[in-house]
């Protein structure tokens, strides 16, 4: 990830293999983290991105090291980017002592103030007025740096959401709000959720500058959240992109979503955000079958590097669970009136 100037910059050659790496990397990772989940090996359910990775790679791509980064469970690319590497979310996924979570938490809840990324919240867009609140301490310390933070289709029914996008809007917070209009809030369909022929709408209501991109094509996502990133960084408020794409998988891994029509999948099937950059670089140059070869090889020793290091970590000790879960308490219990 290079530092973002207040200029939008073309993606060189260097930008684009980073972008595919790191789809190929989120991939891979969801691909073997679906694996140990069905072989019992992870502790807790698993979510995927599947067909979601240009989102969250290219927005992520979009912000400087020190700007605030609220992903949620769909977006590992996000993570990626901003350095999360697969020894820390294989062990997030085992449950080991040594995770982010220290064990007591399997989901990607992982956060580090050292690189501005906030864990996630699972209440749904419980994330949203947090980012909006990092955006605001910036803007109080008259710092130019943004916040990020990502939401679903059926995100944008809740009344947190409302709260966030109104506030950001009238105090010109800057933060970005990538949309992932995936068709699906669980089994709902999309069209139940809102009235809106563009969920990009939901922006303009609320008077901040709105956007609708391809959210399978990366470069796409890049260069809207890019501009958006410019447009907070100098005072011109928020922006909401909404990213239309297709959930390629169910709802978490043990849900065969037999409720997504076939023809649907298929539809969106060729559409895979992967493969469509995949090509797209080889028929520009920038990509040839050995360095595909290469990358996913490299990529494969990294994971299973990262799976042996996790299996090889300790668990939480049952006595130390509840450590740390609350504060502790060093003063007297007899309260005076």
């Amino acid at each position: 990830m290079k530092t973002k100037t207040s200029i939008l910059e073309p993606l060189s050659a260097v930008d684009n293999l980073n972008l595919y790496t790191q789809m190929v990397r989120m991939r891979r990772i969801e691909e073997r983290a679906e694996q140990l989940f069905r072989e019992n090996r992870t502790v807790g359910r698993v979510y995927t991105g599947r067909g979601q990775e240009a989102i969250s790679v290219g927005a992520a791509y979009a912000l400087n090291p020190d700007d605030g980064l609220a992903p949620l469970y769909r977006e590992m690319g996000a993570h990626l980017v901003r350095g999360v590497t697969p020894r820390e979310i294989f062990c997030q996924y085992m449950g080991r002592k040594n995770s982010a979570t220290q064990g007591r938490d399997s989901g990607l809840h992982i956060g580090d103030p050292h690189r501005h990324l906030v864990s996630m919240i699972s209440s749904l867009t419980a994330s949203l007025p947090v980012a909006v609140g990092m955006g605001l301490s910036y803007q109080i310390r008259g710092q130019q740096r943004v916040a990020m933070t990502f939401l679903g289709d059926g995100a944008t029914s809740t009344g947190s959401a409302h709260e966030g996008l109104n506030f950001a809007a009238t105090r010109k917070i800057p933060v970005v709000f990538v949309c992932s209009n995936n068709q699906w809030s669980l089994s709902t369909p999309s069209h139940q959720q809102h009235g809106l022929a563009r969920l990009a709408g939901r922006g303009t209501g609320y008077g901040m500058a709105s956007v609708q991109v391809d959210g399978n094509d990366v470069r796409a996502v890049y260069y809207a959240a890019a501009e958006a990133v410019v447009r907070a960084r100098h005072g011109k408020g928020p922006t909401f992109i909404e990213a239309v794409t297709m959930r390629m998988a169910g709802h978490s891994v043990t849900d065969p979503a037999v409720y997504i029509p076939k023809t649907m999948t298929q539809q969106w099937q060729e559409k895979d955000p992967l493969h469509c950059f995949q090509t797209q670089l080889c028929a520009e140059g920038l990509l040839t079958a050995e360095k595909i070869e290469q990358i996913e090889l490299e990529i494969r020793e990294e994971i299973d590097d990262a799976v042996r290091f996790a299996e090889e970590s300790p668990l939480m000790p049952t006595d130390e669970l509840t450590t740390g879960v609350f504060a502790e308490f060093h003063g007297s219990t007899n309260a005076k009136n």
